[in-house]
């Protein structure tokens, strides 16, 4: 079936997590990536890897999850062949995405201004730690030190528990989704304009405007906010916002009405409690006496004696036990594809369902240069050249 972004190319240098995960989605709508790599070694995210775990024994999880529905083009940058390769491939190209400190680009010869005057109309996404300039744009841009220069990490926890990370690369994950509306939002420009232009993303303002609440809150108040010792699940609840032991296992508990849990834990006492402040007051003390109630019986008990009532209530399930939620299922959250090497990876399917045009993946994450000949032989390079090519170490 046709899809979304068919007839869209995009010329993809970034490495790592947050742009090759932007470009992954681009390439799952349809788009046409071609991944430029360095000879050998590939994007650094091929030696990275979760539990000392390689998928089929030979493969990156980590390089895997975010790089499906590409093909790989491995040259040396500084090489003046290869560099008329890049611009070659500037001119065909719609979109343009990297993710290196500021100014690389610029010095390899590949920075907006150079690629804009072989194609005008080029959209150009630059995406950065902090940005182009300021006292932190030499720093490396990593999703902890994000996390933790953000606030985000002050937010997490017990009251005397240190500030502490998600535990995963959030950062640099809604990083991606920025990228791809700011690309998206450029396309549409285009189409109406037919000029081209230059996006600058950088994670430090990515993860502070998705605090949003937490900073409307702390910037216009003045005061901070305090955790709690029952490590309520946002620093600004009030009880009975939380994460609770059952007898086998965990559950959650989010906003409630208190007469009504107060009823399905048999637990009259707990009106006592029942306003806005007391239950912000107090949050230690309800939770507390919440979880003394939840402990004696099993997660499925809880969920549905509180679904009965239909409560905002869930169990807590951890990675291996969502695969085979029934909603999952139903949802076919999950699939699978065929790698050359890896055997049978399974991954997290495309979230965004379209009528017309569906996501697919076709392509299993490539190799390194995996498609040096393919995509040169498009350019218009002969066989003998690019042998020739490879010979000198350009590709």
């Amino acid at each position: 079936m046709e899809k979304a972004l068919d007839g869209i190319k995009v010329l993809d240098f970034t490495h790592l997590l947050q742009g090759p995960f932007a470009t992954q989605m681009l390439g799952d709508l349809g788009a046409d990536v071609i991944k430029i790599e360095r000879i050998g070694s590939g994007d650094s995210y091929r030696q990275w890897s979760f539990l000392k775990y390689l998928v089929g024994g030979t493969e990156s999880p980590c390089f895997l999850a975010f790089n499906r529905n590409k093909r790989s083009l491995a040259l040396d940058l500084k090489a003046e062949e290869a560099k008329e390769v890049i611009y070659q491939l500037a001119a065909e190209c719609d979109l343009v995405i990297e993710n290196f400190r500021p100014g690389v680009m610029d010095k390899l010869g590949f920075g907006y201004e150079d690629l804009k005057k072989i194609n005008p109309k080029i959209i150009y996404c630059s995406s950065t730690g902090y940005g182009q300039d300021g006292p932190y744009a030499e720093r490396p841009g990593q999703d902890l030190m994000i996390q933790s220069l953000s606030g985000l990490t002050t937010l997490t926890g017990r009251k005397d528990a240190d500030p502490t990370p998600l535990g995963t690369g959030i950062a640099d994950q809604l990083g991606a989704y920025n990228i791809v509306y700011g690309l998206l939002s450029a396309l549409y420009y285009r189409e109406r304009t037919g000029k081209g232009q230059k996006i600058d993303i950088n994670l430090y303002q990515c993860l502070l405007t998705h605090q949003l609440q937490e900073f409307a809150v702390t910037l216009n108040s003045g005061k901070l906010f305090e955790r709690p010792m029952s490590g309520i699940a946002h620093p600004g609840q009030s009880a009975p916002f939380g994460i609770y032991q059952t007898a086998d296992g965990y559950m959650c508990i989010s906003v409630n009405p208190i007469p009504v849990l107060a009823e399905v834990l048999g637990d009259e006492g707990l009106n006592e409690y029942n306003d806005p402040d007391t239950l912000y007051d107090k949050r230690d003390e309800v939770f507390f006496r919440i979880q003394a109630s939840v402990v004696k019986k099993s997660t499925a008990y809880w969920i549905d004696k509180m679904l009965e009532k239909d409560m905002w209530v869930s169990e807590v399930k951890n990675h291996l036990e969502v695969e085979q939620d029934p909603q999952a299922v139903h949802l076919g959250a999950f699939t699978s594809y065929q790698h050359p090497t890896a055997g049978e990876v399974k991954t997290v399917n495309i979230p965004v369902k379209f009528s017309e045009t569906p996501g697919e993946i076709l392509r299993h994450p490539p190799g390194v240069g995996e498609h040096n000949e393919e995509i040169l032989l498009e350019l218009g390079y002969n066989p003998d050249t690019i042998a020739g090519m490879k010979e000198r170490g350009v590709i």
